[in-house]
């Protein structure tokens, strides 16, 4: 049985999407992916990338995360005017928002029921629906 080398899995979901797998990029992903599904923002990912020791600008990371979603990677999750979460589950859910902690925590999609959606604008069609439910602590 052949052992997988450390970059193995972050080499081959950059490949599935056609992104070179570069240093940086290999590192972005191995923090994003190999512990479970997370919501991370840009800034958690920059502290973390220059916790192991590899240099990235800010302006890197959110080029790195707006490409992972451009491709499918990610989801971005926006809770308010300029804060953006990054979610690596893609599959169909909802958020619960805490307002005092920035906490942000899936909801699984069928624990939502909307009963009726308005009618699209003309010349579209309702591509998604994501709901996010802001909470505070008691």
């Amino acid at each position: 049985m052949k052992k997988d080398r450390p970059f193995t899995h972050a080499i081959d979901r950059l490949g599935s999407v056609g992104l070179r797998p570069t240093r940086q990029r290999l590192a972005l992903v191995r923090l994003l992916f190999e512990n479970g599904d997370r919501h991370v923002t840009a800034e958690q990912l920059h502290r973390e990338v220059t916790e192991i020791g590899v240099k990235v600008s800010l302006a890197t990371i959110y080029n790195s995360l707006n490409q992972f979603t451009a491709v499918g990677l990610l989801r971005e999750v926006a809770v308010e005017t300029g804060r953006s979460y990054f979610d690596t589950n893609t599959a169909a859910h909802h958020h619960f928002f805490n307002d005092d902690t920035g906490e942000l925590q899936d909801i699984p999609g069928d624990s939502v029921v909307l009963s009726t959606l308005p009618i699209a604008p003309d010349d579209t069609v309702v591509e998604s629906v994501d709901v996010i439910v802001r909470v505070r602590n008691k």
